[in-house]
C-alpha cells in the first residue's frame, strides 16, 4: 500500500480530530495558533477568571461589611438624637417638680401658674432647637395644609376663611406638619384679597 497524502490535514482537539482546511492554513498562516498555544491561552484565561472571581467576592464581602456598619451607625445616630432631646428635657422636668413642690408646700397658686408657664416655654424652646415650630394661626388665613377646621363662625367683619379661634395649636418639624392646628374659621365676610 502506498501512503496517500490527505488533502485535508486534521487537528487534534481532545479525543477527536477535526479536519482543517488547507486553504485556511495558507491564508491565515501564523494566525492559526498551534494547539499547545491555545491550551496555554485557555489556562491563562481560566487563571484570570479565577482571580477576577476572588476579587469580586472580596468586594462583595467588603460591601456587605460597609452596609452593616452604615446601618449600625444610622441606628446609633437615631439613639443619640433621642438622648439629646431627653437630656434637654431633664431640666424642664426638674423645674416642673420644683413648681409642684412649692405649690404643695403652701405656695401661692399664682406662682404655680407662673411656674407652669415657664416650664411650657422651656419645653417649646427644647423642641424649637430640634426644628419644631408651633402653628398658632389666630387671625391668619385658613391653610388646609397646616390647619384643620373644626367649625365655622359667622362674622361679616372679617375676610372669609380667617382663623378666629384656635382650639389646639399645631406643630411642624423641618417644614413638615406633625399635627395641624384645630381651628374655627370665619364665614360670611368679604372675599379674601391675597
Amino acid at each position: 500500500m502506498s501512503a496517500r497524502k490527505d488533502s485535508h490535514p486534521e487537528r487534534k482537539t481532545g479525543a477527536r480530530q477535526v479536519p482543517v482546511d488547507p486553504q485556511s492554513v495558507e491564508d491565515l498562516g501564523a494566525q492559526l495558533a498551534p494547539e499547545s498555544d491555545m491550551a496555554a491561552e485557555l489556562e491563562a484565561a481560566r487563571e484570570e477568571a479565577g482571580r477576577n472571581l476572588e476579587a469580586a467576592q472580596r468586594w462583595q464581602a467588603e460591601f456587605e461589611n460597609f452596609r452593616r456598619r452604615q446601618t449600625a451607625q444610622a441606628e446609633d445616630q437615631i439613639l443619640r438624637a433621642s438622648e439629646r432631646v431627653v437630656e434637654r428635657l431633664l431640666p424642664v422636668i426638674d423645674d416642673l417638680e420644683r413648681t409642684i413642690d412649692h405649690t404643695v408646700g403652701g405656695g401661692d397658686l399664682g406662682h404655680l401658674l407662673q411656674g407652669v408657664e415657664m416650664v411650657q416655654k422651656q419645653v417649646i424652646d427644647v423642641l424649637g432647637r430640634e426644628g419644631v415650630e408651633v402653628i398658632d394661626p389666630f387671625g391668619q388665613p385658613f391653610d388646609p395644609h397646616a390647619h384643620q377646621a373644626v367649625s365655622q363662625r359667622d362674622d361679616a367683619s372679617l375676610p372669609e376663611h380667617t382663623v378666629v379661634e384656635v382650639f389646639q395649636k399645631g406643630y411642624s418639624m423641618h417644614g413638615r406638619v406633625l399635627r395641624p392646628a384645630m381651628v374655627v374659621v370665619s364665614h360670611g365676610g368679604p372675599e379674601r384679597k391675597d
